[in-house]
Protein backbone atom coordinates (compact mmCIF):
# COMPACT_ATOMS: atom_id res chain seq x y z
CA UNK A 1 0.00 0.00 0.00
CA UNK A 2 1.18 3.47 -0.77
CA UNK A 3 1.67 6.13 1.88
CA UNK A 4 -1.28 8.07 0.43
CA UNK A 5 -3.65 5.08 0.76
CA UNK A 6 -2.48 4.35 4.30
CA UNK A 7 -2.95 8.00 5.25
CA UNK A 8 -6.46 8.00 3.78
CA UNK A 9 -7.43 4.85 5.71
CA UNK A 10 -6.03 6.25 8.98
CA UNK A 11 -7.85 9.55 8.44
CA UNK A 12 -11.13 7.72 7.75
CA UNK A 13 -10.78 5.63 10.93
CA UNK A 14 -10.01 8.74 13.00
CA UNK A 15 -12.98 10.59 11.53
CA UNK A 16 -15.37 7.73 12.34
CA UNK A 17 -13.94 7.53 15.87
CA UNK A 18 -14.34 11.27 16.50
CA UNK A 19 -17.89 11.35 15.13
CA UNK A 20 -18.78 8.23 17.14
CA UNK A 21 -17.59 9.85 20.36
CA UNK A 22 -19.81 12.89 19.87
CA UNK A 23 -23.04 11.01 19.13
CA UNK A 24 -24.76 8.60 21.50
CA UNK A 25 -28.15 6.93 21.86
CA UNK A 26 -30.53 9.42 23.43
CA UNK A 27 -30.86 9.25 27.22
CA UNK A 28 -34.34 9.25 28.71
CA UNK A 29 -35.10 8.71 32.39
CA UNK A 30 -37.95 6.31 33.01
CA UNK A 31 -39.85 6.07 36.32
CA UNK A 32 -37.03 7.28 38.58
CA UNK A 33 -38.24 6.92 42.17
CA UNK A 34 -38.96 9.95 44.32
CA UNK A 35 -36.61 9.37 47.26
CA UNK A 36 -37.89 11.80 49.88
CA UNK A 37 -37.37 11.22 53.57
CA UNK A 38 -40.29 13.10 55.08
CA UNK A 39 -43.90 13.91 54.37
CA UNK A 40 -44.41 15.69 51.04
CA UNK A 41 -47.06 16.58 48.45
CA UNK A 42 -47.27 16.40 44.68
CA UNK A 43 -46.68 20.17 44.68
CA UNK A 44 -43.41 19.59 46.56
CA UNK A 45 -42.30 17.17 43.82
CA UNK A 46 -43.22 19.71 41.14
CA UNK A 47 -41.37 22.51 42.91
CA UNK A 48 -38.28 20.32 43.38
CA UNK A 49 -38.18 19.48 39.66
CA UNK A 50 -38.65 23.11 38.64
CA UNK A 51 -36.01 24.35 41.10
CA UNK A 52 -33.54 21.69 39.93
CA UNK A 53 -34.02 22.58 36.27
CA UNK A 54 -33.87 26.33 36.78
CA UNK A 55 -30.66 25.94 38.79
CA UNK A 56 -29.06 24.35 35.72
CA UNK A 57 -30.36 26.95 33.27
CA UNK A 58 -33.44 25.09 32.04
CA UNK A 59 -36.62 27.06 31.46
CA UNK A 60 -39.23 24.99 33.29
CA UNK A 61 -42.95 25.46 32.64
CA UNK A 62 -45.77 23.45 34.15
CA UNK A 63 -48.05 22.45 31.28
CA UNK A 64 -50.62 20.71 33.51
CA UNK A 65 -50.48 18.90 36.84
CA UNK A 66 -47.88 16.14 36.51
CA UNK A 67 -46.23 17.52 33.36
CA UNK A 68 -43.40 20.07 33.04
CA UNK A 69 -41.85 21.24 29.79
CA UNK A 70 -38.14 22.06 30.05
CA UNK A 71 -36.13 24.03 27.49
CA UNK A 72 -32.39 24.62 27.55
CA UNK A 73 -30.43 26.97 25.29
CA UNK A 74 -26.62 26.59 25.19
CA UNK A 75 -24.79 28.64 22.57
CA UNK A 76 -26.38 27.53 19.28
CA UNK A 77 -28.00 24.41 20.77
CA UNK A 78 -31.54 23.93 22.06
CA UNK A 79 -32.97 20.94 23.90
CA UNK A 80 -36.61 20.45 24.88
CA UNK A 81 -37.78 17.77 27.31
CA UNK A 82 -40.95 16.68 29.05
CA UNK A 83 -40.85 15.74 32.72
CA UNK A 84 -43.82 13.67 33.88
CA UNK A 85 -44.11 13.16 37.62
CA UNK A 86 -46.25 11.63 40.31
CA UNK A 87 -45.76 11.45 44.05
CA UNK A 88 -43.84 8.18 43.55
CA UNK A 89 -41.67 8.72 40.44
CA UNK A 90 -40.69 10.95 37.54
CA UNK A 91 -39.58 10.50 33.93
CA UNK A 92 -37.58 12.75 31.60
CA UNK A 93 -38.31 12.33 27.89
CA UNK A 94 -36.73 13.99 24.84
CA UNK A 95 -39.18 16.20 22.93
CA UNK A 96 -37.15 18.29 20.46
CA UNK A 97 -33.75 19.82 19.77
CA UNK A 98 -31.79 22.08 17.43
CA UNK A 99 -28.09 21.92 16.65
CA UNK A 100 -27.61 18.57 18.43
CA UNK A 101 -27.62 16.32 15.34
CA UNK A 102 -30.51 14.15 16.53
CA UNK A 103 -31.15 11.45 13.91
CA UNK A 104 -34.07 9.64 15.55
CA UNK A 105 -31.77 7.45 17.68
CA UNK A 106 -28.49 9.25 18.38
CA UNK A 107 -27.82 12.75 19.65
CA UNK A 108 -24.80 14.88 20.50
CA UNK A 109 -23.24 13.60 23.72
CA UNK A 110 -23.68 16.98 25.43
CA UNK A 111 -27.45 16.37 25.55
CA UNK A 112 -27.01 13.19 27.56
CA UNK A 113 -24.71 15.02 29.97
CA UNK A 114 -27.34 17.74 30.47
CA UNK A 115 -29.98 15.09 31.21
CA UNK A 116 -27.67 13.25 33.61
CA UNK A 117 -26.97 16.53 35.45
CA UNK A 118 -30.70 17.33 35.59
CA UNK A 119 -31.55 13.90 36.95
CA UNK A 120 -28.87 14.25 39.62
CA UNK A 121 -30.07 17.73 40.62
CA UNK A 122 -33.72 16.57 40.75
CA UNK A 123 -32.73 13.67 42.99
CA UNK A 124 -30.82 16.03 45.25
CA UNK A 125 -33.79 18.40 45.51
CA UNK A 126 -36.21 15.55 46.19
CA UNK A 127 -33.99 14.04 48.88
CA UNK A 128 -34.23 17.27 50.84
CA UNK A 129 -38.03 17.00 51.15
Amino acid sequence: MSFKKISTVILAVLLVTVVGCRSNPIRNVSSAPVMASGSYTLANVRDSIITAGQGLGWGMKEMKPGVILGTLFVRTHMAKIEVKYTKKNYSITYKDSAGLDYDGVNIHSNYNGWIQNLESRINSQLSSL
